[in-house]
């Protein structure tokens, strides 16, 4: 038996917002049909009708989902270097309290509305919820390994985590430009090469990340000597972590740059002249729990590479929901538009992740999940806006 639902507004996101649209739903939630005249419905119909906005599920580009035991363990604003001390020096925990917040963390981001995550993983501690989960998931394996000496051993851990994930959608991927040596990014980039999966990188989340590539000076240098790493070897590259790294990574994978705090005109001029297919992910509530700002959105919105949203973890941020991240930035940049974020956050995260042909949008023969979105004046949200999931 088929389903009618009807808004005030449809957001396809492939095309431009119907008004009192009517979206026509199968048993199993696939999109049958797409009406923008109620006058075409057959009588004797019964059309479920909401005051708001209905859009497709949300894709969540970048989580620490084995991080979720952390929330509220780390203070907040305290800048990137705190933060990762804090991470690294932190108490061990069971790993039946991490298995728990794990499910609880995957539950509460079903019930926001996310239908798919690109999530990163240091341990297998997420495996069995992924394999049991509603949503989604691509789980990256991330890599770490400064020292040169190092980089093979580093590398085989990592592909050894990924295939660990099987049957589960995985890549393996550098975690940052200061935490991955060349000799690294170099064993990554001849499997990505050769695989071509998806790829994630932590990108100028600190402006001490740019001091420290271009003259080897700032915080980082405290952060190693507390790391016990002995970075002899390394040189200033008089340039920043961004145009340094960028050559290094695979030339025919999809890469994600995900939070680019600090990231420059010049540098998103970089980028776009190399040639890479790269993706832009933000995480505006992390950012400000972490580092209290926020990337320049104006000179994101006028690239032209596209744009996902993230919510980093539970660690970094006080709940895992795209809504509340698309919030932020509407309360900060007045500029941008409901319905460009809203693209941000569904259409362009399915592209990147290469799951389009089910979701991101509102098409016939697609299954994206439908979210209301509540308490909303015309085309734009209020303070008060919520989320209902329909399906």
């Amino acid at each position: 038996m088929l389903k009618y639902l009807s808004a005030d507004y449809l957001f396809p996101v492939n095309s431009a917002p119907i008004k009192n649209g009517i979206i026509v739903l199968s048993n199993n939630n696939a999109i049958v049909d797409i009406l923008s005249e109620w006058d075409t419905v057959p009588k004797g119909i019964n059309i479920e009708r909401y005051e708001g906005i209905i859009v497709p599920g949300f894709i969540n580009c970048h989580c620490h989902l084995e991080l979720s035991h952390l929330r509220g363990k780390i203070p907040k604003k305290t800048g990137l270097i705190n933060f990762l001390k804090a991470v690294a020096r932190g108490p061990k925990y069971s790993s039946d309290l991490i298995a728990d917040e794990i499910i609880k963390a995957d539950q509460a981001m079903y019930e926001a509305g996310i239908v798919a995550v690109a999530d990163v993983a240091n341990t297998i501690h997420s495996r069995e919820r992924k394999l049991e989960s509603k949503i989604y998931y691509h789980t990256f394996s991330e890599i770490f390994g400064f020292e040169p000496e190092i980089a093979k051993e580093a590398f085989i851990r990592g592909v050894e985590l990924c295939e660990a994930f099987a049957p589960l959608s995985s890549s393996v991927t550098p975690h940052a430009p200061y935490s991955v040596s060349k000799e690294l990014f170099r064993f990554i980039r001849m499997r990505e090469d050769k695989s071509k999966q998806l790829i994630s990188i932590h990108n100028q989340e600190t402006e001490e990340e740019n001091k420290f590539f271009r003259y080897k000076t700032g915080n980082f240098l405290d952060f190693y000597a507390f790391l016990n790493k002995n970075i002899d070897f390394f040189k200033a590259q008089a340039r920043n972590s961004l145009r340094s790294v960028l050559p290094l990574l695979p030339q025919l994978q999809r890469i994600l740059l995900v939070h680019n705090t600090y990231t420059s005109f010049k540098d998103i001029n970089f980028v776009e002249r190399y040639k890479k297919d790269v993706t832009w992910c933000l995480c505006p509530n992390a950012n400000l729990y972490i580092e209290d700002r926020l990337p320049k959105i104006d000179l994101f919105i006028r690239s032209r590479l596209p744009i996902v949203l993230g919510t980093d973890s539970l660690a970094s941020n006080d709940k895992l929901c795209i809504l509340s991240e698309i919030k932020t930035l509407l309360a900060h940049f007045p500029q941008l538009s409901l319905e460009k974020s809203i693209e941000w956050a569904t259409l362009n995260g399915a592209r990147y992740l290469g799951i389009d042909a089910t979701y991101g949008s509102l098409e016939i023969g697609k299954k994206p999940g439908l979210n209301l979105l509540t308490k909303t004046d015309g085309l734009n949200l209020t303070e008060e806006s919520t989320l209902v999931k329909l399906s």
